[in-house]
């Protein structure tokens, strides 16, 4: 087997490959022509953020058959080019949790120190003992916005200093927060309460700008606000407004809407600002994990058929993968569109199976409805293999149930959730056996595609809602893809279901909630999937 290695890795990771026999080819910043050139006799790619695995280089990769990421993030590969192609992709998401984690507690000492500032005055020749007087942490009230692995490992850390940990994560169950000694509170009141707010989610439209003008005005006089998650959680002129005014008296980011960040960004301009070059994953010990880790992910791929890792492949026996491919790619989609549905933390999760599905070796399937389920939660933290795994360490209750009957259909999958002491449902069938379809979202019966993005509105059964709507999103310029709507009963309440081209601004939003007869407004994203 040949392994192309075509960013910077540890040799302890080389080491795994050589010794099991297989051929490494380490060439780092290859132009794309380069690694065109390169891919084409190669067996498996390892990589990190640097190299882009585009659709364009996987189709050049005539003997592919699996890339690796050292690391968790996948921007940098087109893992749906890759599943097409029947390329297994796996990433290591756990080997950078400890170090993110440490990095961002340091950057809170440093911050509420001013180290960095006292560091370059003394450089400068000065000795300023009465400027740089810092801020105590212990008994402050640090706020995590996400406790997923990373913001988890932080709450420990942070409570082994004396600080008092609050948090914001409507996907974790409260039992699970009562044993992490964890007070679990609204955003708002996150806001409100904290001396130090740190925030740990993906980057999607809801988390875009979540801390903004709006948000900083509800919090104490003096935050401090951490990024060290992904840039654009924080909306960086709204924070440079805010330090300017002291209204946050100080801020450190290691993530930045765009990267490199520019020389002369307003931001750096602020002394109350520090900052370091996206190095939180960047460690001696993480580089080795993941160079490790990745490395013997591909020998155990290679020699004994074992995707550990994997993003976009269960793990199914071969002669049984064609039968089950079309239910996997609806599983996971019904439980993509039910996590962006429900609210509160979730704590149990019913997977029902009827009809001719119920006689299928289900349990790939249970699976792939917790990867849909836990996606927007986690991002790149969680796979076909670790997402039974991470359910369990978030608290949530894994049920299944069979039965022969689908009713109207041939095979139904319906997923039922139990989150913030309210249940919901989302059911799914195929059409024509491969294409998969939504058919029921909670009490109303539907037929809906799950891709691209999908406008959910609860409305009362009113005339001129529809219309409404249409010409908010026409005044924005944006395209319906598909429409339909459902109500329970004439007059009652009904869910109108629209499919646009791009996602929808916030702005755009608020303009669907401020409308006459509008319940509420959700957004999903069905892109994440595979």
């Amino acid at each position: 087997m040949k392994i192309l290695v075509s960013d910077s890795l540890s040799k302890q990771g080389i080491e795994v490959l050589e010794k099991a026999g297989f051929t490494v080819v380490v060439k780092t910043k290859l132009s794309k022509d380069e690694l065109l050139k390169e891919i084409k006799d190669c067996d498996g790619l390892i990589v990190r953020s640097g190299t882009k695995v585009t659709a364009e280089v996987i189709a050049a990769g005539e003997r592919l058959k699996v890339i690796g990421r050292a690391g968790s993030g996948l921007d940098n590969v087109d893992t749906q080019a890759a599943t097409r192609r029947g390329i297994v992709v796996m990433n290591t998401p756990g080997g950078n949790t400890v170090t993110t984690a440490e990095h961002t507690l340091a950057m809170i000492f440093a911050m509420t120190r001013r180290i960095p500032q006292a560091t370059a005055s003394m450089k400068a020749g000065k000795w300023e003992k009465e400027r740089f007087m810092g801020v105590e942490l212990y008994n402050k009230i640090l706020g995590i916005v996400g406790v997923g692995q990373i913001g988890g490992y932080l709450a420990k850390l942070a409570q082994g200093i004396g600080m008092n940990v609050i948090a914001y994560d409507p996907y974790l169950a409260e039992e699970r927060a009562r044993k992490m000694g964890v007070e679990m509170v609204d955003l708002d009141e996150l806001f409100r309460r904290s001396d130090i707010i740190s925030v740990h989610t993906p980057l999607t439209p809801e988390t875009k700008s979540l801390i903004d003008a709006n948000a900083i005005a509800k919090m104490k006089p003096g935050v401090m606000i951490v990024n060290c998650a992904r840039g654009g959680i924080v909306n960086e002129a709204d924070l440079y407004e805010a330090l300017k005014s002291n209204r946050v008296a100080a801020a450190a980011f290691d993530v930045f809407d765009q990267e490199p960040i520019k020389p002369d960004h307003p931001l750096l301009t602020v002394d109350t600002f520090i900052c370091t070059p996206h190095i939180g994953a960047s460690t001696t010990e993480a580089q080795e994990n993941v160079a490790i880790g990745i490395a013997e992910q591909i020998v155990d791929y290679f020699t004994k058929g074992i995707a550990r890792g994997a993003v976009n492949v269960p793990s199914v026996p071969p002669e049984l993968l064609p039968q089950l491919q079309p239910y996997l790619a609806l599983a996971e989609k019904v439980g993509l569109l039910q996590a962006q549905l429900y609210e509160g933390g979730l704590e149990r999760v019913t997977v029902e199976y009827n009809g001719e599905v119920a006689s299928l070796a289900v349990a790939p399937l249970t699976i792939a409805v917790l990867k849909g389920l836990l996606t927007p939660i986690l991002e790149n933290a969680v796979n076909f293999v670790n997402a039974p795994l991470v359910a369990k360490e978030r608290g949530i209750e894994v049920k299944e149930v069979k039965s022969g009957d689908a009713g109207d259909f041939t095979s139904v999958i319906r997923v039922r959730v139990e989150a913030g002491r309210c249940a919901h449902h989302v059911a799914g069938t195929l059409h024509n056996r491969k294409e998969p379809r939504i058919v029921e979202i909670d009490t109303f019966q539907v037929e809906v595609v799950p891709e691209g993005h999908l406008l959910l509105i609860l409305n009362v059964d009113r005339p001129g809602v529809i219309g409404e709507v249409g010409k908010v999103l026409g005044d924005h310029d944006i395209n319906i893809a598909r429409m339909q709507c459902s109500r329970e009963e004439r007059g009652g309440n009904a869910l109108l279901i629209i499919g646009t081209d791009v996602p929808l601004s916030r702005e755009v939003l608020d303009q669907i909630k401020s409308a006459k007869n509008i319940l509420s407004v959700k957004v999903a994203d069905l892109s994440m999937s595979l």
